[in-house]
C-alpha cells in the first residue's frame, strides 16, 4: 500500500519514544487545547473555526478496501458532529481501480457531496481526477497519498512522509539488533512511488550504520493480501532465516505476516512493524515484536474533513494550492505501547494549528 510525500528526508531522526508533542490553540469547534491563548485576531488561526458547516457534505474515498482506512470511517462521523456538517461519507470501491474510483466519485457528486478528500488509486493519473472535481467547484484533499511528480492539483495532501517513516523504523531495527547484523526489508508494490521513497528510507539508515548493517534482501510486492505475505515471510525464513538478525517491515500484510511466522518459527530476529494492528500491538506486549511505526489515519481523516468544509463554505483559503504536510509518524516500543495514542492525538491538535496558522487564509 502506498503512502507517498515528497518531504526531504532529515539527515538524522532520534528514533525515540514518543515525545507528548505541541497542543494546538482552543478552537470553537475542537476539543483540541493547550494552555496557550487563542490565536490573537491578527493571525489566520482567528478565522479557522467554522461558521456554518450545514450544507457541506464531506466524501471520503480510499482509493480500495484496506484496513488502514477504516479509522477514517470513525473520524469522518465524529467530525460531522463536531462541526455540525451536513454529512460526511466513507466510501470505497472493492478493487483498487482508478476508473472506478472515478466512477465513484461521479455518483457520489451526483448525490450531493460537495468536498472530497481523496486516496488515489493511480499516484499518476489522480491528478487528472482532482482537476476534473475541482473544475466542478469542489474542494479536493489528496489524503493518505499525494500525487507522483512535483504537481498536486488537490488543495492541499495530508499524508505520512512515507521515506521519514521508512527511515525511522530501519534505525529503530538497527538499534534493536544492537547496530550490527543483517537486516531485511519487506514492502509493498515495486513499481509504486511510494515503495521507493520506503526504500530509499531503509537504505539511508543502513548506509549510515557504516558498514556494520547489511541490508540482505529487500522484497516487494507482497502486501496484496495477508496469505501472499505469510507466504513470502515464510520462505525466506526457511531459506534464510539463520542469517537474519532483523526485519523492518514497511508495509501493512508483510508486518502482520512478520510478526506471526518470526514467533512459530523461534527465530531470534528483532522485527520493527509498521501500523497498530492488534496482532501487531499484542508482539510488542509480548516481546515478539520489538517495535512498530504508526501513523496517523484519524488525523489525516479528522483535519482533511475540517480543512475541506473551511474551503467548502469559502470562509477560508488555501495559500499554496498543493501544500504537502506530513500527518505524522511514531515509533512504538514495549515501553510506550500502552499510551502511544496520546502523543498521536497531540500531533493532530498540531496539525489543526498549523493549518489555521500557515497552511489556510481565512476571513
Amino acid at each position: 500500500m502506498r503512502f507517498p510525500t515528497r518531504s526531504v528526508l532529515p539527515g538524522v531522526v532520534a528514533v525515540a519514544l514518543l515525545a507528548t508533542g505541541t497542543a494546538a490553540c482552543t478552537y470553537k469547534n475542537s476539543d483540541a487545547q493547550s494552555g496557550s491563548q487563542a490565536a490573537p485576531a491578527a493571525r489566520t488561526g482567528a478565522g479557522a473555526d467554522l461558521v456554518d458547516g450545514s450544507k457541506t457534505k464531506v466524501a471520503l474515498v480510499p482509493g480500495g478496501a484496506h484496513p488502514y482506512f477504516q479509522p477514517w470511517k470513525t473520524a469522518g462521523s465524529a467530525a460531522k458532529k463536531t462541526y455540525g456538517l451536513g454529512a460526511v461519507a466513507f466510501d470505497e470501491t472493492a478493487e483498487w481501480d482508478q476508473q472506478k474510483q472515478n466512477n465513484l466519485l461521479s455518483t457520489l457528486a451526483a448525490r450531493g457531496y460537495n468536498a472530497f478528500g481523496v486516496f488515489g488509486v493511480s499516484p499518476t493519473d489522480i491528478n487528472s481526477t482532482f482537476a476534473d472535481l475541482k473544475s466542478q467547484g469542489f474542494p479536493v484533499a489528496s489524503l493518505g497519498s499525494c500525487p507522483a511528480g512535483d504537481k498536486d492539483d488537490a488543495d492541499f495532501c495530508l499524508s505520512t512522509d512515507v521515506q521519514l517513516a521508512a527511515y525511522k523504523a530501519a534505525k529503530a531495527a538497527i538499534a534493536a539488533m544492537g547496530s550490527k547484523g543483517t537486516l531485511v526489508h519487506l514492502t509493498g508494490n515495486n513499481v509504486d512511488a511510494n515503495t521507493q521513497l520506503r526504500i530509499k528510507g531503509v537504505a539511508q539508515a543502513v548506509k549510515e550504520s557504516g558498514g556494520k548493517v547489511k541490508l540482505l534482501q529487500t522484497i516487494t510486492d507482497i502486501d496484496t493480501d495477508l496469505q501472499t505475505a505469510q507466504k513470502a515471510v515464510s520462505d525466506l525464513m526457511a531459506a534464510k532465516g539463520s542469517q537474519i538478525t532483523g526485519i523492518v517491515a514497511t508495509a501493512y500484510n508483510p508486518a502482520v505476516a512478520a510478526a506471526d511466522v518470526v514467533k512459530s518459527s523461534g527465530s531470534k530476529a528483532k522485527v520493527i512493524a509498521i501500523d497498530d494492528d492488534a496482532k501487531i500491538l499484542s508482539g510488542i506486549k509480548q516481546g515478539t515484536v520489538t517495535a512498530t511505526v504508526v501513523q496517523n489515519p484519524v488525523g489525516q481523516a479528522e483535519i482533511g474533513t475540517w480543512a475541506l468544509a473551511l474551503l467548502q463554505t469559502k470562509q477560508c483559503t488555501v495559500r499554496s494550492p498543493g501544500v504537502e504536510v506530513d500527518s505524522g509518524s511514531f515509533v512504538v516500543t514495549k515501553a510506550n505501547v500502552a499510551g502511544y495514542d496520546k502523543a498521536r492525538q497531540a500531533k493532530t491538535a498540531e496539525l489543526k494549528k498549523q493549518f489555521a496558522d500557515k497552511i489556510l487564509t481565512c476571513g
